[in-house]
């Protein structure tokens, strides 16, 4: 249960005291919550790397880094990670993922810690969205890695943009606001056997 003291009476937001929420000890944070009960960070998740194992177009089994950090005063776990690839209207740009290959893990690629729980992995097709649930949610302070596993590159060369939004855990009697991280940008090449002079083949 959540106990509510009303500081912004004109913009209808409220301060909530969560239960603790543990990861591997107890946490107190202080959440925003609008009047209609919708949970918002109070300092948002900040998307601070991202990459790929594979840089040629078309080469099966890469893995896409994705690397999100909760500051100490989020006020919020963070319970779902949602990456939307952009501009996939085609077969030959679209990404496809192997849903039960996704895992994540703390801290960065250079400096991976401990396997982290994972509760759903979805994708819907229509939106090009993959959405990842944690379980239990990261506590604020945590710095967490996701690990994507499509089937193989995009078949034609370019800029890949992937839009990345974080959500806190919903509350019973209310909804979540995604945070908007920003986009991860991959860049893929056609193998060089593929020039031939100036012309790509």
């Amino acid at each position: 249960m959540k106990t509510s003291i009303s500081i912004w009476a004109a913009a209808g937001l409220a301060i909530a005291l969560p239960t603790a929420l543990t990861l591997s000890s107890p946490l107190v944070a202080t959440a925003v919550q609008l009047a209609d009960g919708t949970v918002y960070f109070e300092q948002p998740p900040s998307l601070i790397d991202y990459g790929t194992t594979r840089t040629t177009t078309f080469a099966p089994n890469p893995t896409y880094y994705f690397t999100v950090t909760l500051p100490p005063n989020a006020g919020e776990p963070l319970q779902r990670v949602t990456i939307e690839q952009r501009d996939s209207s085609t077969f030959a740009r679209r990404v496809d993922y192997r849903l039960d290959e996704t895992y994540a893990f703390v801290g960065t690629q250079g400096e991976r810690g401990d396997r982290l729980s994972l509760g759903s992995v979805a994708y819907d097709r229509d939106t090009q969205t993959l959405s990842v649930t944690f379980d239990p949610p990261l506590p604020p302070g945590t710095t967490a890695t996701l690990a994507l596993r499509p089937r193989r590159n995009p078949q034609l060369d370019g800029t890949y943009l992937f839009r990345v939004v974080a959500f806190p855990p919903e509350p019973d009697n209310g909804s979540t606001h995604g945070q908007f991280l920003g986009f991860g940008r991959l860049h893929f090449d056609r193998p060089e056997f593929f020039r031939w002079g100036d012309r790509w083949w």
